[in-house]
């Protein structure tokens, strides 16, 4: 399963990172966010090592996502050493995510 990650925990998990990362921001009432949920699951085990997966709820974390300027859900945006690098709005196939992911690893 993805990392939590939250206001509080976002700068340590996301911005200091030394791997690249995938940020799945997300809600319960999110029809697209659940299809898209056992993806994020499935890469978090499979890159593990590699890059960091994980999970914001915006419902819990409303300070994060506004940072980041996101207004739509799911909203899966990629950073490296601290920077958005790559981002996807919607629902998408694992293997679009994968190769955001890899392009930055």
């Amino acid at each position: 399963m993805a990392l939590e990650i939250t206001d509080a925990n976002f700068q340590e998990v996301v911005l200091d990172s030394d791997k690249p990362v995938l940020v799945d921001f997300w809600a319960v009432w999110c029809g697209p966010c659940r299809t898209i949920s056992p993806i994020v699951d499935e890469l978090h085990n499979e890159l593990e090592g590699k890059a960091v997966i994980g999970k914001v709820n915006v419902d819990e974390n409303s300070d994060t996502p506004v940072k980041f300027g996101v207004r739509n859900i799911p909203t899966l945006l990629v950073f490296k050493n601290g920077e958005v690098v790559d981002k996807i709005v919607g629902a998408v196939p694992k293997s679009q995510i994968l190769e955001k992911i890899e392009a930055h690893m």
